[in-house]
């Protein structure tokens, strides 16, 4: 028999360290792991990276983390809805890299399969291009976009098997299949277990063979 992946919230919390760099599934909190945040925050660690859609809200998502001064430098797409997010990239006192979210979704992707990183015209012209490559193929120009990796993705499946297959039901799909590529280690947050056997293959989006350790999580 496999070692079981169950794990609680304080072996968890075993797993954060200070300067890690994590990847939050979600979408404007749609399909973000809450209870594993607030795991995070309860930990203390500190100096972290977080790469995530958005920057959440004040009191949601990972917007809890940024307000308690725990993030040293955010990679999002955009950060209109939690103001916390501009005072603080005004101010000097957090990095804040805002990527395209297409690309942001690609430079994840890229990650998982293996690759030297995507070519995009997104950006090509503007703030976007600065300090990148450009490069030429097939006589137009395109920015080199390097792929973007985590120590820990922290993702939600609304529910999963045993074994870590796990399915998005809607739009809380969005990022969590393509964090579960990109990390060294995987974590999933699920509100419902199944036995192995008890998913139906055709609905997995995402696959255990891809998750270290599955919490069992409550609705927030």
């Amino acid at each position: 028999m496999p070692k079981s992946k169950l794990t609680t919230l304080d072996e968890f919390k075993a797993l954060l360290k200070d300067g890690m760099t994590i990847m939050v599934g979600g979408f404007m909190t749609d399909g973000t792991p809450e209870q594993l945040i607030n795991v995070v925050v309860e930990s203390g660690v500190k100096n972290l990276t977080l790469i995530n859609n958005d920057g959440g809200y004040p009191e949601r998502g990972i917007g809890k983390l940024i307000a308690n001064g725990q993030v040293k430098k955010l990679i999002a797409s955009h950060v209109g809805l939690n103001p916390t997010v501009a005072k603080l990239m005004n101010s000097g006192e957090m990095e804040v890299d805002l990527v395209p979210q297409g690309t942001l979704a690609e430079r994840i992707r890229a990650k998982g399969a293996g690759l030297g990183g995507i070519l995009t015209q997104t950006g090509l012209g503007t703030l976007v291009q600065e300090g990148k490559q450009v490069i030429e193929s097939q006589g137009k120009k395109y920015l080199l976009e390097v792929p973007l990796a985590a120590d820990l993705a922290i993702i939600e499946a609304t529910y999963a098997d045993k074994f870590g297959n796990g399915v998005n039901i809607g739009t809380t799909r969005n990022f969590n299949p393509l964090m579960a590529l990109a990390a060294d280690k995987v974590v999933l947050g699920t509100y419902k277990l199944h036995e192995l056997g008890e998913v139906d293959p055709s609905t997995v989006t995402i696959y255990g063979v891809l998750v270290d350790h599955i919490v069992q999580i409550e609705e927030m």
